[in-house]
């Protein structure tokens, strides 16, 4: 997890996540237009997560 997908996902979460596949990409979409904080932190998990 670099810094800038960090930085990016403090920003933007579902822009970070757009590599990591169509799903990943939706859940965090959804979330953060619920609201902003659970868009952050499904972006975090998911850049984080060692498997993908």
């Amino acid at each position: 997890m670099s810094v800038w997908r960090v930085i990016l996902a403090i920003i933007f979460p579902p822009l970070s996540v757009v590599d990591k596949g169509c799903g990943s990409f939706l859940i965090t979409f959804l979330l953060f237009i619920c609201g902003w904080v659970p868009g952050v932190i499904a972006a975090l998990v998911i850049l984080n997560n060692p498997e993908r």
